[in-house]
């Protein structure tokens, strides 16, 4: 291909890097022993999102806090969307997520070139970032979720 091959003229939708890879656990404190006693990860944070039905905790992967991170999610109720995801496939990777630069820009881009989101307007994430889905059956059957960290959203949306 060269450069002025239409394929390599896709405008970018503002991913940045892998943000993290979230697992669905039934017991969020039995994984975290688990991760760290067999791989020697570091929980970085953890958190209770009430308003994605989920305790979670962030691990790092490798040697220091920066870069990718592995998710754990564990369902606050049975009604929760990782309890019917539990349910459903039992516990493993449950999504991957990517570091986006303007998540409302990255989102109106996805839904331009025919990309269904599962939220009309993003939510609140962990540690107050920003995110958003696309819909599985337009990714190959994978769950992606888009990341805008907090502090990039703090200083574009205030």
């Amino acid at each position: 291909m060269t450069s002025s091959d239409p394929q390599l003229d896709i405008s970018p939708v503002g991913i940045l890097r892998i943000d993290h890879v979230g697992i669905a656990v039934a017991d969020l404190d039995v994984a975290i022993e688990f991760y760290a006693r067999v791989f020697g990860m570091r929980v970085v944070h953890e958190e209770t999102n009430e308003e994605q039905g989920v305790r979670e905790a962030m691990l790092s992967v490798g040697p220091t806090d920066e870069g990718s991170r592995l998710q754990l999610l564990a369902p606050l109720s049975p009604a929760s969307t990782i309890a019917k995801f539990l349910d459903r496939s039992g516990p493993g990777l449950q999504q991957l997520a990517y570091t986006v630069t303007d998540i409302d820009a990255t989102s109106a881009e996805l839904r331009a070139r025919g990309v269904r989101l599962l939220y009309d307007e993003p939510r609140r994430g962990t540690s107050d970032s920003r995110i958003n889905f696309v819909h599985p059956k337009d990714a190959g059957g994978v769950l992606v979720e888009l990341v805008e960290p907090f502090r990039a959203a703090s200083s574009n949306h205030s």
